[in-house]
């Protein structure tokens, strides 16, 4: 049950700027005294900002400014004209945000895309985080070396393959009122139920212009089965140390990414600042949505490390 919030606590629509781009964002907590720590939440596929509406609230009752952007191109404002959408570019898009809310430093929260981009930016600007919390994506630069040591992954992993498939992955992804997203999210989370209201915001963000191709782009960009099995290089996979503390929270019942996966590819030596991994029973892919009590304990916890 989600209970009801404080008026300082509701969610309020804002909007942030980064090299001629505007992203639509969701925000707690923005009135209060500055100061106080920021948190930066970043969605991933196939989602949107709303994914964090439980969140949120949560961080500003406690004291943090809290925001969910929309990642690069899930908006028509947000969607470059020289088409880039390597993890690069979405990793200073993370900082190009913080600098537009003021702060030199912040706290990140990452899932799906969100969480492979909150480990680059890590490792691109450690100074610029506090700490990192990611969910349901491990290291996205070690990748190549899960699938190895976990090969069934490459089933689950079916969908990166297929969206390769230019104009014909664009047809079948909105076929039959968006089945296939439908689809993904019943079989990567199967204990939770998407509700109506929620599939209407997301379908509404997917039927924009320009958006479905934005959001095939990630995969074409960044996870081509080259880039999978390591036979291509890019610069981004080259990052591997992230010197900044990073929880990583993983759902026992993923559908998408195999919650093995995160016993091969943490090592110590790519997070000298520390990590925790924290496998959740009873949840699939969209932990935060399924168990948001544990997940948001987990979370302020990790934040509130000295």
């Amino acid at each position: 049950m989600v209970m009801a919030v404080a008026e300082d606590t509701a969610l309020s629509p804002i909007t942030l700027s980064h090299n001629g781009l505007r992203f639509g964002a969701l925000a707690c907590g923005m009135t209060k005294n500055a100061g106080q720590p920021l948190v930066l939440c970043l969605h991933g596929f196939p989602d949107t900002a709303h994914s964090f509406r439980f969140l949120l609230p949560a961080l500003a009752a406690v004291g943090y400014r809290a925001v969910a952007p929309m990642m690069r191109g899930y908006e028509p404002s947000s969607q470059p004209a020289d088409g880039d959408y390597s993890l690069i570019a979405l990793a200073c898009d993370v900082m190009g945000w913080a600098d537009d809310l003021g702060e030199e430093r912040v706290h990140l929260v990452g899932h799906d895309w969100g969480a492979a981009v909150s480990y680059l930016a890590g490792a691109m600007a450690p100074d610029r985080f506090y700490s990192l919390s990611t969910m349901a994506v491990p290291h996205a630069a070690r990748f190549a070396d899960g699938i190895k040591a976990v090969p069934g992954q490459l089933i689950k992993s079916w969908y990166m393959t297929f969206f390769q498939l230019r104009g014909f992955a664009e047809r079948m992804v909105e076929r039959n009122d968006w089945a296939l997203i439908k689809r993904l999210w019943q079989s990567w989370s199967p204990g939770y139920t998407l509700a109506p209201q929620d599939w209407a915001i997301m379908r509404d963000v997917f039927a924009a212009p320009g958006v479905k191709s934005a959001m095939l782009a990630y995969y074409r960009q960044n996870a081509s089965p080259a880039v999978m099995f390591g036979l291509k290089k890019t610069e981004a996979s080259a990052l591997t140390c992230v010197p900044v503390p990073t929880l990583a929270i993983t759902g026992a019942d993923d559908g998408c990414i195999d919650t093995r996966l995160y016993d091969h590819l943490f090592q110590k030596e790519d997070f000298p600042k520390g990590f925790a991994v924290e496998r959740i029973a009873g949840a699939g892919h969209f932990a935060h949505l399924e168990k948001p009590e544990i997940i948001h304990a987990l979370i302020l916890e990790w934040l509130g490390r000295p």
